[in-house]
């Protein structure tokens, strides 16, 4: 009679071990990527643009230099006012590809040389999984709130300043 309730208690045992790994690995997971989201800080730099007028029109972005921080840009963020954004810098000007996975908020995106010429400007809408790429080669990508460059008289030939941050 033992052997007997060895083996009917023996695949319940295993069923319950086998049930709290899972759970166990799947709240670590969760736990994990949550922890990875929250390790990003972009760093902040004050910048202006230089319109063809000779205005200058500051603005305050967030730096994306890595390939996470590039990934994760302005995803599920519910507000950014004007004269802020997210600059995505590049290793070298080559063509450059975004989408709005996870970007609840509408932007306009200007492609921009190493020189910091803006050579052009798009609008993308929240939520669109679209790639907007630059028709010509760019090492930076300026993200800002939809309407900021054209409420701000910024277009393609204006300047953002670099200063000695090339």
């Amino acid at each position: 009679m033992t052997s007997k309730r060895r083996s009917r208690g023996t695949p319940l045992f295993f069923i319950l071990i086998l049930c709290a790994f899972v759970l166990g690995t799947g709240v670590n997971c969760g736990a994990s990527d949550k922890n990875k989201e929250k390790e990003i800080r972009f760093e902040t730099r004050e910048f202006a643009i230089e319109t063809a007028g000779g205005g200058l029109i500051p603005i305050r972005v967030e730096l994306a230099r890595t390939d996470a921080e590039r990934a994760r840009g302005l995803m599920n963020r519910s507000a950014l006012p004007d004269g802020e954004g997210m600059l995505f810098i590049f290793e070298r000007e080559q063509i450059l590809s975004f989408w709005m996975k996870n970007t609840l908020i509408p932007l306009s995106i200007a492609f921009i040389r190493t020189d910091g010429r803006i050579i052009e400007i798009r609008d993308m809408r929240a939520l669109d999984l679209t790639t907007v790429s630059s028709t010509r080669s760019a090492r930076y990508a300026l993200e800002v709130p939809q309407g900021w460059f054209s409420r701000s008289g910024i277009e393609a030939g204006d300047y953002l300043r670099l200063g000695d941050f090339q």
